[in-house]
């Protein structure tokens, strides 16, 4: 075993924490992942994870030579490929993390044009409304609404996305359409939960910012289920534009309150400040903020 292979390996097992998954994803058995990791460890003399029948964890010391083990093997492969000349053509494995509704709805037909240009390199997209350690569980990016709350990640804005108030011409029929944000308290407002102050809702007036305390008869984590049940007449949401635009387009839902939308909320492409940054993945970060900011 060269240190290289034991390192990739290692750095499999853990972004899985699983010696099977992370055999798989290098496409070597089970056996040989435990048996270059196990070289390893006695190459280093350290304790890399903690093994049970049912987990597999890093240590401590495996969480720090795991932090550094990935850009070194980043820059390995770009070193790599520099020599064999293939510097021109981008190749290599891209993991991604998005939230649910954004991932599905929007990010795959971003994704699209850059895959087709670029056929040798392997997107792997998982999507989740939590944020997840993206050193622990090996994400080369993220894809994150809202300001950036860790310091140790570094993140690119792509644009702004606009909040919008919305509800279907049935509900509006039956209940009557608000003429204001204030006379929101006499409706059924249905309440996205997945950020902070989900039941106040920021509006722009005339003497700057408010917000108006709402609630109603239905919570969910999800835009999307907000959207959801908005078209189907069961009352008033706020959520992020590219939810609402299919059910707008379609009229089973209207915007309201348009001039008083509140500030928009960021979507930014996140990275690991320590992360080298292959020219993979800067060319998809330049991709998204083109084909986002054009838009």
């Amino acid at each position: 075993m060269d240190t290289i292979q034991g390192m990739r390996a290692f750095a499999a097992v853990a972004a899985h924490s699983s010696f099977t998954e992370g055999a798989k994803q290098i496409g070597i058995s089970t056996k040989l992942a435990s048996k270059y990791v196990g070289q390893l460890e006695d190459r280093l003399n350290a304790q890399l994870f903690n093994r049970t029948t049912r987990s597999v964890t890093l240590t401590d010391t495996g969480r720090s030579y795991y932090e550094r083990c990935l850009p070194l093997l980043e820059q390995f492969d770009e070193l790599e490929g520099l020599v064999q000349q293939r510097q021109t053509e981008l190749a290599g494995r891209i993991r991604i993390t998005a939230p649910t509704g954004y991932g599905s709805a929007e990010l795959i037909h971003l994704l699209k044009p850059f895959q087709t240009q670029h056929p040798k390199v392997s997107v792997e997209l998982h999507l989740s409304d939590y944020h997840v350690s993206m050193v622990e569980e090996g994400y080369d990016l993220a894809i994150r609404f809202g300001a950036l709350k860790d310091s140790t990640l570094v993140a690119r804005k792509l644009m702004d996305m606009r909040i919008v108030c919305c509800a279907s011409p049935e509900y509006l029929t039956q209940h009557g359409t608000p003429s204001s944000p204030a006379a929101l308290p006499t409706h059924n407002c249905l309440l996205q939960t997945a950020g902070t102050n989900f039941d106040h809702w920021a509006f722009k007036g005339t003497d700057g910012s408010y917000s108006v305390t709402v609630a109603g008869n239905f919570r969910a984590n999800s835009p999307r289920a907000v959207a959801n049940m908005a078209a189907d007449g069961m009352g008033i949401g706020r959520i992020p534009l590219y939810t609402a635009q299919p059910f707008l387009a379609s009229g089973q839902l209207k915007l309201l309150f348009e001039s008083q939308e509140a500030v928009s909320v960021g979507l930014y492409a996140v990275y690991p400040q320590n992360r080298h940054l292959t020219a993979r993945i800067r060319a998809l970060i330049e991709h998204l903020v083109t084909q986002l900011r054009g838009s």
